[in-house]
């Protein structure tokens, strides 16, 4: 088997210098790396001059608009949200910082924050409108609200409006509640009734009190015989009953597939 020739130590020296004596023969390679290094550079200046600038006291923040007009969050809360949370000038002040603030504050439900040229910064602020009052199922503090998406919000005790109705369930059931709440409401509208307190119970049977103080217990919705139709037939009796009760009913038993059960009794009109 023949034997290739070695390679001598001079002639690897002529080749490696050949290969790099390549590059520098290759003017198209050698502009085309000296392009790359151009903008790398410009690029690196240009973002230290635009953050030098950006933080040199020229440009402070003057002016604080609010874009619309909340109903419920007090001038003084805005004012304190800008106090402790607007830092910096018009380029570095910290936009999402004051919109988690903002998402604080009682009343808020979204925020958002943008810069106002030259000088300023705009808030606009979504306020929860509140739909009921709420009450936990194994909790008689009635200290949050649900607003009108059905998601609870909490709320000083002594500013909750009693004018609101009652609303009661296991926990995340605010929004199921608020559905039937309308659902009944509009089922009991030929009789010029509302419902005044609509409960959910734990192991979900149904209960709603009249702004005449009258309890309906509904019990659990069934596919045989749904929450719906036992309430139809409770409107469609309503008149008939009234008429014929010899004294005052407190509540109606509507379980029954194909009746109801009047309780006699004062009704509790105290009781929301």
């Amino acid at each position: 088997m023949a034997k290739l020739p070695s390679l001598s130590r001079q002639d690897a020296k002529k080749r490696q210098q050949a290969a790099a004596d390549g590059f520098w023969q290759r003017p198209e390679l050698m502009g085309m790396v000296a392009d790359l290094l151009f903008i790398f550079a410009a690029a690196a200046l240009s973002y230290s001059a635009v953050l030098a600038v950006s933080r040199l006291p020229f440009f402070p923040l003057r002016e604080v608009v609010v874009d619309n007009a909340p109903s419920q969050v007090s001038r003084a809360q805005l004012e304190f949200v800008a106090k402790n949370s607007l830092a910096g000038n018009f380029f570095t002040v910290d936009l999402e910082a004051v919109r988690a603030a903002l998402e604080k504050q009682q009343w808020v439900r979204h925020a958002s924050v943008r810069r106002r040229w030259p000088d300023g910064v705009a808030l606009s602020v979504e306020e929860h409108v509140a739909a009921a009052r709420w009450q936990q199922a194994s909790d008689r503090a009635e200290t949050q609200l649900v607003n009108d998406h059905g998601e609870l919000f909490a709320v000083p005790a002594q500013a909750t409006q009693q004018r609101l109705p009652l609303l009661a369930g296991p926990e995340g059931s605010a929004a199921l509640v608020l559905a039937r709440y309308h659902e009944f409401a509009a089922v009991l509208g030929p009789l010029a009734r509302t419902p005044r307190l609509v409960a959910l119970s734990p192991r979900q049977a149904w209960a709603l009190r009249l702004d005449d103080g009258l309890l309906l217990e509904l019990g659990r919705d069934q596919p045989k015989h749904p929450i719906a139709d036992r309430l139809a037939r409770f409107v469609g009796a309503y008149a008939q009953v009234k008429a014929r009760a010899r004294s005052e009913i407190s509540a109606i038993d509507m379980r029954y597939p194909n009746g109801f059960a009047l309780r006699p009794g004062h009704p509790d009109k105290g009781r929301a």
